[in-house]
């Protein structure tokens, strides 16, 4: 009787594309750091502070003079899929909208740093409530949110019984969003990475100068 050989593995190049992808901590040491953020919120004018008490928190946006431009707050809840990074509001001021109209205002500054807080503390969902105030102002809420990655979820009108538990989390009416916090990196990476390589090429660009200046002393200097 004939037996069947074993198959030889198929070559590199005939492997699964799942084998090529990168692994998660490749993917994470491309996330947006929180000095990245400052960083490029700096290069804007913006200056960030931090606040944290116990699970809440608070990310203040500030100009050069000192004014609040925006602010975000919330709270890193346990859940049971793990932690979650519960939005509770984000109010950016006239000002914050105007200042780089080409990444819809300083405000992704502002989420920014509130979503990678929430992700150093082990959060990878984030959730918030797109208030429903005024028809007006709630679409270009859920326009802002949508175009920073978050997607919708459920719309929160109170027409039903758990329409009540929202209300009651979230205070009020609107459309309920989430985001996988990674994907928001993802898609916001480009825009970091390109002020973190801006960084690099004006400090490398320093460093050049202040050579050349000393080599010229001391050429000076030997004459």
């Amino acid at each position: 009787m004939a037996m069947a050989l074993p198959r030889a593995p198929p070559p590199r190049s005939q492997l699964p594309a799942e084998a090529s992808q990168p692994s998660t901590a490749q993917r994470s040491a491309s996330f947006p750091t929180m000095p990245d953020i400052i960083a490029a919120s700096r290069a804007q004018g913006l200056r960030l502070r931090l606040q944290v008490l116990g699970p809440f928190f608070r990310v203040r946006a500030e100009g050069e003079d000192g004014s609040e431009l925006g602010r975000a707050e919330g709270v890193v809840r346990p859940w049971v899929a793990g932690k979650v990074l519960h939005l509770d509001s984000m109010r950016l001021s006239r000002d914050t909208l105007s200042m780089d109209r080409s990444i819809f205002g300083l405000g992704l500054f502002v989420g920014a740093a509130a979503v990678r807080h929430g992700y150093d503390q082990g959060c990878r969902t984030a959730q918030l409530l797109a208030i429903n105030d005024s028809p007006l102002f709630h679409s270009k809420l859920v326009r802002f949110y949508t175009r920073m990655g978050f997607k919708v979820v459920h719309e929160v009108d109170g027409s039903s019984m758990g329409d009540l538990a929202h209300m009651l989390v979230w205070g009020g009416r609107g459309t309920r969003m989430d985001a996988d916090i990674e994907q928001l990196f993802l898609k916001w990476a480009k825009k970091f990475k390109a002020s973190r390589q801006t960084k690099l090429v004006t400090a490398k660009s320093e460093d050049s100068f202040d050579k050349q200046n000393r080599v010229e002393a001391k050429t000076r200097s030997d004459r």
